[in-house]
């Protein structure tokens, strides 16, 4: 429809004598990006559809009880997935209690000129230098030097907490607590990346606003810019949830690959992405179904996480 004020851009764009030839690239641009998004969808469904054709025979036999047992017996035929369950849920969420403060609060001082110049730009490379390095040499790193030198701090824990189940294991070197750590390293890059970019994103005018009412920086920055990026933020945290759900190698090699439970933080622990890495190779029979169920399962959770984040950003979009 035309404006009453004279045709709109849309309009011209609309009433102007196109040429066969743009009309051409358009409808073509259209079709490709159709089929692009197709092809993406039907690769989803054919990992979805293989996974599950997999865990057929596990899920047959061992049922939802696979969720809530731990044994994990090939020699008897017994499977349970609820070590690595724990492992996965518990590294991953308590990685991000620890890694969201410190990503967000990097971002905020490298955007809010709380720091000279070249310091802001020497962090930001500093970050994206990190999110650069392999996650097979995090994990050589996590072993020969991050655990010997949180060992210490982990035996203070053990005795000043010993009497809670979380700390009551004596630290020997490769457990759930420097999985965390190591996840927080591998996360830590996401969610400053992401924050800092939805930070940038915020208008100039609600800052100049903020002061010109008389708030101070920090009360700008609390009630005003980051409610103004709280939903991009957020949408940063659930991608880095689901990166530290399936992170695998340097998880694998720091973690201790237990297969007993034991809900204490300093003892081993195990992971769906780690289990999965360690026994596909060598597995046999039922316990390749197993294992593709303990996949669907993973499967599913960072599915649960994308749908949950995309409800949460739609929410807080919403309302600030």
């Amino acid at each position: 429809m035309t404006s009453p004020y004279g045709p709109t851009g849309s309009d011209l764009f609309t009433l102007r004598r196109r040429p066969a030839a743009e009309k051409f690239l358009d409808v073509a641009f259209h079709q490709l990006t159709l089929a692009l998004a197709a092809v993406v969808a039907v690769l989803l469904l054919g990992i979805v559809l293989t996974v599950f054709s997999g865990a057929r025979e596990a899920i047959a036999t061992f049922g939802l009880r696979f969720l809530t047992t731990s044994a994990w017996d090939p020699v008897k035929g017994e499977y349970g997935a609820f070590v690595a369950i724990y492992g996965t849920l518990i590294t991953s969420l308590l990685s991000l209690l620890i890694a969201v403060p410190l990503g967000v609060g990097t971002a905020i001082f490298i955007t809010e000129d709380l720091m000279p110049p070249i310091v802001r730009n020497v962090v930001g490379l500093m970050v994206e230098l990190l999110a650069a390095i392999p996650s097979v040499v995090l994990g050589l790193w996590a072993i020969f030097v991050m655990e010997p030198a949180i060992r210490p701090a982990l035996d203070l824990l053990h005795r000043l907490l010993g009497w809670s189940p979380f700390f009551a294991s004596v630290p020997q070197g490769p457990g759930i607590a420097p999985a965390i750590l190591i996840l927080v390293v591998m996360v830590l890059p996401i969610i400053t990346a992401i924050s800092r970019d939805a930070l940038h994103q915020v208008p100039i005018e609600l800052r100049q606003g903020a002061y010109g009412v008389g708030t101070t920086r920090w009360g700008a920055i609390f009630s005003v810019i980051l409610p103004a990026a709280i939903s991009s933020i957020t949408g940063g945290v659930m991608l880095a949830l689901g990166r530290a759900m399936g992170e695998t190698m340097a998880v694998t090699m720091i973690i201790g690959n237990a297969l007993n439970f034991n809900l204490s933080l300093l003892a081993p622990g195990n992971t769906i992405a780690s289990m999965l890495a360690n026994q596909f190779g060598e597995a046999d029979g039922i316990q390749v179904s197993a294992l593709m169920y303990a996949a669907l399962i993973l499967m599913l959770l960072t599915f649960a996480v994308n749908v949950l984040a995309q409800w949460v950003v739609r929410r807080l979009s919403l309302k600030y």
